[in-house]
C-alpha cells in the first residue's frame, strides 16, 4: 500500500510551497498512518478509513471529514435511477451549493474564507442536516438511501469543521489527486515487486508528485536534478528540491 500526506495551503492565501509525502507499507493496518504521523498534531482531512482513529484519539490530531466522500453514495444513488426529483438528486443540489461558495473563497485568507461560510454555509448545513434525519424517516434504515444520510450524520462535526477554521478545504480531493498517478501505474505495472522497491517507489511518487505541485514538468525536473547531482555539493541538496528549483526558475525568468 502507498500512502500519501499532502500539504497544500494555497487555497487559503498561503504562499508556503506545496509538497505530497508517500509511504510504503506491505499492508492497511492502522499502525502505519500512526507511525508516519507519530510527531505530528494538527489538522487531518482524510477519508473514512478507520486506521486514522488513533490518530484521533491521541488528542494531537483533529479530525476533518470530507465532503467529496460524503456525496459520493449519494451521487451513486442518482446515477442508478436518474431521477432528478428523487431523494439523491436533491442531496446533490445541496451539496453543490456548498461547493459553489467555495469557489468563490478559494485563494482568500483564512479568516475571509471562515467569514464567508458562517455566513452563507452554516445555515446551508443547519438545513442539510434536519434534511437528513428527515430521511431517515421516510426511507427503510436498511436501504441505499439510509446508508448514504447515516455516512454524514455519523461525521457531521468532522465535516463541518471547515466552515470554522478557513485554513481547511471542504474536501481532501488534493491527496486523491496525488494518488491518481499511483492507480494509472498500477494498471500498468500491477506489482511492486518487493518491499525495497515499494519505499523506492515511495521516494519517486513524491518527487514527481511534488515538483507537479510546484508547477515543473516532471521529466524535465528529474533530467535535471540527475545532471547536477553527481557534482552538486551535499550540503546544498536542498537547493534541488522541486519548490527550491521552482523559485530559481522564477528568480531568473524576472532577472532576464
Amino acid at each position: 500500500r502507498l500512502w500519501v500526506y499532502v500539504r497544500d495551503d494555497r487555497p487559503s492565501g498561503n504562499t508556503a510551497p506545496p509538497a505530497a509525502w508517500y509511504r510504503y507499507t506491505p499492508d492497511r493496518k492502522g499502525e502505519h498512518p500512526r507511525r508516519h504521523l507519530k510527531g505530528f498534531a494538527g489538522i487531518l482531512q482524510a477519508d473514512a478509513y478507520g486506521g486514522w482513529n488513533g490518530l484521533y484519539d491521541s488528542g494531537r490530531v483533529s479530525e476533518a471529514a470530507c465532503w467529496a466522500h460524503a456525496r459520493r453514495p449519494w451521487w451513486d444513488l442518482y446515477r442508478e435511477r436518474r431521477d432528478d426529483s428523487g431523494l439523491a438528486a436533491q442531496a446533490l443540489r445541496r451539496i453543490q451549493a456548498l461547493y459553489a461558495i467555495e469557489t468563490d473563497v478559494r485563494g482568500r485568507p483564512p479568516e475571509i474564507r471562515k467569514q464567508q461560510r458562517q455566513a452563507r454555509a452554516s445555515p446551508l448545513l443547519a438545513e442539510f442536516h434536519d434534511w437528513l434525519h428527515g430521511v431517515l424517516t421516510r426511507v427503510s434504515a436498511k436501504s441505499e438511501l439510509a446508508k448514504a444520510a447515516r455516512y454524514s450524520l455519523a461525521r457531521w462535526q468532522a465535516l463541518t469543521r471547515y466552515v470554522d477554521d478557513g485554513r481547511i478545504e471542504i474536501d481532501n480531493s488534493a491527496a486523491e489527486r496525488a494518488l491518481r498517478g499511483v492507480a494509472v501505474g498500477r494498471g500498468n505495472y500491477l506489482f511492486i515487486g518487493s518491499n525495497d522497491g515499494g519505499e523506492r517507489a515511495a521516494s519517486l511518487y513524491g518527487l514527481v508528485e511534488t515538483a507537479k505541485l510546484n508547477g515543473l514538468d516532471p521529466e524535465a525536473y528529474l533530467r535535471e536534478v540527475l545532471t547536477r547531482i553527481a557534482e552538486h555539493p551535499i550540503n546544498r541538496i536542498d537547493e534541488l528540491l522541486p519548490w527550491n528549483l521552482a523559485q530559481s526558475r522564477e528568480a531568473q525568468r524576472l532577472a532576464a
